[in-house]
């Protein structure tokens, strides 16, 4: 049970971040459309740890990968700013 709640606000989490983009609520360089994602995706990464499922575990640790630049970026701005 507790799998499927965590799968769940994973992807909602990521749902969200799509439906930002799509709804012009978010940009694509945002610091939240970068949160959602990575947070969303290493929830649904844990999962599919736990499933041992190795195709959802490759897709799940790339999307959080890519999630991280945007997040490091928005960091050196504010610092830099």
């Amino acid at each position: 049970m507790t799998m499927q709640v965590v799968s769940l606000v994973g992807a909602f989490l990521i749902l969200i971040a799509y439906a930002g983009i799509q709804r012009t609520w978010l940009k694509p360089q945002s610091k939240l459309y970068a949160l959602l994602n990575l947070v969303g995706s290493l929830l649904l990464l844990w999962v599919a740890v736990n499933d041992r499922r190795m195709g959802f575990i490759l897709l799940e640790a790339l999307w959080a990968l890519v999630s991280i630049p945007p997040l490091l970026r928005a960091q050196g701005e504010r610092a830099n700013a």
